[in-house]
């Protein structure tokens, strides 16, 4: 999202960022500044005050009905959530984001939206300004919605409440963004009259991110093999990663000197840090397993972080329809890099053709014990020509490279000058004749 907005600034476009109020962004999952001091200064950005009650933790400030009942109340929560957005949690604030849109057009009016999910009802908001002042929008989905991309299939009908609203939104958008090849398919298939409106724009990573050189692994001392990224999978996984780990420490004598150490966010809310899988990490701990949890790491760190490892651990849940944000920074370190996965998940397609890479063995402590060893043996033997030829194979999901062309593809979509090379979207049901210069997000 940030290179999308700079993209639009260094188009010459006024840029406009709707967002929730910093507090709220640290009560549900974090913020790291070192990423919002690269946001380019001419970009203007909205705060809005909404936050979510259910992750409020100051008993303090309870209803007597949620301190006698939480459990009803959190139901009555999300179904509140629900009435005017089939959302849970964040459909209630679709009349907040309507309004603000609604105040920034109303201040200068409005060239282009896009709406970028999650959540969903950052799209009820493009929608608004579509259908009362006719301002064109654009959809960056992301991994979809009616796409089920952890377990695969259909997470909802499209006679139902939530696949009407998608389908009402979708057929209005001039464009609309996915992560990955599966995902745009499967759009392409439920929507087949939107197909040409249907873009893969990758996630990709940022070059400021990557290391400008890697350490020679120390085989005396043991290696050091990483995991950096959100932990969200089951706890179910985790264990298998560490049970793997256990195993190949047991076998390998270069494995049982090296260490594993995991560095992210786990949990959100008042269970960030205060789960099963942190507690998972220091039973390993207390066994002497040579396993450590250093937190979240804010994204200035991260060059340094992955200097100072030998293999990165890519541990990721879902399937085909799934890609990891991080996959991309893993494959442009030219670190060697083990995969903890399904075999049939979109890292790999990402990771297909990288020197260094161990392959995909899904989640049997077996073949996870084999794949840390694997990674050790690559980790000594790659050569700088192995790493450059890793750097290389990654180079083509550098975020600029991904988001350049994305940006350009839409901004000929609203400008007329580019119309006749670029194609058109949608009728708007009122005209638009603003000069391109300004965009909220």
């Amino acid at each position: 999202m940030r290179e999308t907005a700079n993209q639009f600034v260094s188009a010459g476009w006024d840029v406009t960022v709707v967002t929730i109020a910093d507090e709220s962004w640290e009560r549900d999952f974090g913020l790291d500044h070192t990423l919002s001091e690269r946001v380019d200064p001419r970009v203007r950005i909205v705060k809005l005050p909404l936050v979510r009650e259910d992750l409020e933790t100051d008993i303090r400030m309870f209803s007597e009905d949620r301190a006698l009942r939480p459990a009803q109340w959190a139901d009555a929560y999300r179904k509140k959530g629900m009435k005017d957005f089939p959302e849970p949690i964040y459909g209630g604030w679709k009349a907040d984001l309507e309004r603000a849109v609604e105040e920034i057009h109303r201040a200068k009016p409005v060239d282009l939206v896009l709406a970028t999910c999650v959540p969903y009802v950052n799209m009820a908001a493009a929608l608004h300004l579509w259908e009362t002042h006719g301002v064109p929008y654009a959809i960056d989905f992301r991994d979809g919605w009616s796409v089920d991309v952890i377990g695969g299939g259909e997470a909802f009908a499209p006679d139902s409440f939530s696949g009407r609203w998608e389908r009402k939104v979708l057929s209005h958008a001039l464009s609309l963004w996915l992560v990955n090849d599966p995902i745009a398919e499967w759009y392409r298939e439920r929507h087949p009259d939107l197909a040409d409106r249907i873009h893969v724009v990758r996630n990709g990573y940022d070059e400021d991110s990557v290391p400008p050189a890697t350490r020679t692994p120390d085989t005396e001392a043991g290696l050091t093999f990483g995991h950096l990224g959100v932990v969200t999978s089951p706890p179910r996984i985790l264990k298998a990663v560490l049970d793997g780990w256990r195993i190949a420490r047991e076998r390998d004598p270069l494995v049982a000197r090296s260490r594993l150490e995991i560095r992210g966010q786990i949990g959100s809310g008042a269970a960030r840090e205060a789960n099963a899988h942190v507690e998972m990490i220091r039973q390993a701990q207390a066994r002497g397993e040579a396993v450590s949890f250093g937190g979240p790491a804010p994204k200035a760190e991260v060059p340094d972080i992955f200097a100072g490892w030998d293999v990165l651990l890519l541990m990721i849940m879902g399937g085909k329809y799934m890609t990891s944000g991080k996959v991309y920074e893993y494959a442009a370190t030219g670190l060697p890099v083990m995969s903890a996965h399904a075999v049939e998940h979109d890292a790999t397609t990402v990771m297909t053709g990288h020197p260094l890479w161990t392959g995909a063995c899904g989640f049997d402590e077996e073949a996870l014990a084999a794949a840390y060893s694997s990674a050790a043996r690559i980790a000594v033997e790659a050569g700088d020509a192995d790493r450059a030829a890793a750097r290389q194979h990654a180079a083509q999901y550098a975020r600029s490279a991904q988001m350049g062309p994305a940006v350009r593809r839409l901004i000929g979509l609203v400008d007329p000058a580019h119309q006749e090379h670029e194609g058109s979207g949608p009728t708007s049901p009122a005209s638009s004749t603003h000069e391109v210069e300004d965009l909220s997000v």
